[in-house]
């Protein structure tokens, strides 16, 4: 592993240079890498596999015809690559369990008679084994158990994969019973395009990932920007000036400068103005937000979000009250002005 210093503290990470696609193949030779369920992660992480010359197979309940069609339309073939989900478990070496958490627990049952001695079960969340109080997954002592997790969505593994890019990946393993354990999830990391994959473990994993998501990630930025919208429209503000001030110039502009050296950089870059006032109210909005992220993680930890997902999302009418609350958000003025904003872009030169 090469050490790299982030921000003066020394961590390992494994690259592209020391674990070359040539090794993740001889590593993989033998086996059959079973993706289960061709949701969010799955047709990402599959198509890149077999893009790179993984032996994939699909598994997944034809009964979800959607997930099952686009597994079809994205070139795997019934009955050859692509099966259902406790045929496709009884041929793979390794299982990559990407169903979401709550079907994890469902599906459990039907995977866990096909972890026979020597296969792996790989996660990309440490959900299902961290709180296994709650969800009842229990690997078999006789089987590899590792992770590799991506730090983004399934839309941006394969996008930035067919861009020659990477998404950073984190990986663990849980349980080594072949002695492979470690050079499998390596070899898996690099098959899928990670740009480099750095150590955790499968709790460490759900913890960062849950209180990400629901912080900065996901829930505090709408809530932040729909705080920052309903403030400048109550002034007197147009819904387009509210919008380009609030989202536009962010993933615009602004963001794409911190991509490219960091936040440091990005304010040397703008105007001395927006360098003082961001400078100065930053410390105000941190002790603001402190206290939420705090309480944020002691639920994570706790276990209480564990149970709140698995609660809400296994109620039979979770599907129409998840597609509600996405409409009402969706139907926000917010939201409308951005639609409409988009389509004035300028069109991207070929």
């Amino acid at each position: 592993m090469a050490q790299i210093d982030f921000g003066g503290v020394v961590e390992k990470v494994v690259t592209r240079q020391e674990f070359p696609l040539s090794k993740a193949r001889e590593v993989l030779n033998d086996e059959v890498v079973a993706v289960i369920g061709y949701g969010v992660q799955g047709p990402a992480q599959a198509m890149n596999m077999r893009d790179n010359g993984v032996n994939v197979i699909i598994g997944q309940a034809p009964e979800f015809r959607a997930d099952w069609d686009r597994a079809v339309a994205d070139g795997f073939v019934p009955g050859v690559t692509l099966f259902p989900v406790e045929e496709a478990a009884s041929r793979g070496t390794i299982i990559q369990y990407l169903v979401s958490d709550a079907a994890q627990r469902i599906l459990w049952p039907v995977i866990r008679p096909h972890l026979t001695t020597g296969k792996a079960l790989y996660f990309s969340h440490g959900f299902s084994v961290t709180y296994k109080e709650h969800t009842g997954v229990i690997p078999p002592d006789d089987i590899d158990v590792i992770l590799c997790a991506p730090k983004g969505s399934g839309t941006s593994v394969r996008r930035n994969f067919l861009a020659g890019a990477g998404i950073n990946s984190s990986f663990s393993v849980f349980r080594d019973h072949t002695g492979r354990a470690e050079q499998r999830v390596l070899a898996l990391g690099i098959a899928i395009g990670s740009g480099y994959l750095f150590p955790t473990t499968f709790e460490k994993e759900v913890y960062s990932d849950l209180t990400g998501e629901r912080g900065v990630l996901m829930g505090a930025l709408e809530g932040i920007m729909e705080a920052q919208y309903q403030v400048l429209r109550e002034n007197g503000h147009s819904p387009s000036e509210a919008f380009n001030e609030t989202v536009e110039e962010l993933t615009q502009s602004l963001i794409r400068l911190v991509d490219e050296k960091g936040m440091d950089w990005m304010y040397a870059n703008c105007s001395a103005t927006a360098q003082r006032g961001a400078l100065d109210w930053k410390p105000r909005f941190r002790e603001a937000t402190l206290p939420v992220f705090r309480e944020l993680y002691e639920k994570v930890s706790s276990g209480e979000e564990c149970v709140r997902v698995l609660t809400s999302t296994g109620s039979p009418g979770y599907r129409e009250e998840l597609n509600a609350e996405l409409a009402e958000m969706g139907s926000s003025e917010l939201w409308r002005a951005g639609a409409a904003v988009r389509t004035l872009r300028p069109a991207e030169k070929k």
